[in-house]
């Protein structure tokens, strides 16, 4: 959903390495750096990696897709939620309501101790990044625990992650499926959701079997639906089959 915002593609360990070549220089890959054991080994480098793409999401415009999703919501009667694996907070910065947004695998946006100390979230707001991109490293201090005042880390799912702490998620889960009630036959719109890490698609897949919501599933690269009663399916970006139906509503 972000790419066509700009934000970069992760897909493959080349695709990640372009957007981020001084860890493709010294041969790490997405999953080493994002984990827990990269912010104790090398605090500067994973800070370097996740400082960069911090600020990145604060300066970001969401794409006029967002726009589109934000607008059809607020014309049904039981409005929308959005279940989301990206951690950059774009649903909330096109004006979608914080109560209706479940990030499954946390945010950037907060911080939490890396040992943990305690189970306390924070905003990451007065955190300023100061990044050397071309190697990825942070030039000013890392965020720390305002609790114990050791280092802190963001509040995302991360790979090989016992620590993460997990209740702003959860709570926002549990307002998530209070709300589902109120629309007798959910329609999905899943927008990119792989399966590499298929949180997002089993989700729609789960009510498309429970609900007998309908999917769109808008995907380059992996648009098959098998399986599903009802569904369409749409090899193409989420900008682009966005404003394809957008031209197809009038």
């Amino acid at each position: 959903m972000g790419i066509d915002s700009g934000l970069p593609d992760f897909r493959g360990r080349h695709g990640f390495w372009r957007a981020y070549p001084a860890l493709g220089r010294q041969g790490i890959a997405f999953t080493s750096i994002a984990s827990p054991q990269a912010f104790r080994d090398t605090p500067l480098l994973a800070w370097g990696f996740y400082g960069h793409r911090l600020a990145l999401y604060r300066s970001t415009t969401p794409h006029a897709g967002f726009a589109l999703l934000r607008d059809w919501a607020r014309a049904l009667p039981a409005g929308c939620v959005i279940f989301t694996s990206n951690v950059d907070g774009q649903f909330q910065r096109a004006g979608f309501d914080e109560e209706v947004v479940t990030e499954c695998h946390g945010s950037l946006h907060f911080l939490q101790c890396l040992e943990p100390c305690c189970d306390a979230i924070w905003p990451a707001d007065e955190f300023i990044p100061d990044v050397d991109r071309e190697q990825c490293l942070l030039r000013n201090a890392p965020p720390a625990c305002p609790h114990c005042g050791g280092m802190a880390r963001p509040n995302v799912l991360m790979f090989g992650d016992a620590e993460w702490i997990e209740h702003r998620t959860a709570a926002q889960a549990r307002r998530l499926e209070r709300a589902l009630p109120r629309a007798a036959r959910p329609v999905v719109i899943e927008i990119g959701a792989g399966q590499a890490v298929p949180t997002v698609r089993r989700f729609g897949e789960r009510l498309a079997f429970t609900r007998r919501a309908p999917i769109i599933r808008i995907n380059p690269h992996e648009p098959d639906i098998h399986g599903l009663t009802v569904g369409v399916s749409l090899p193409l970006g989420a900008l682009e089959a966005l404003q394809a139906i957008a031209s197809l509503r009038g």
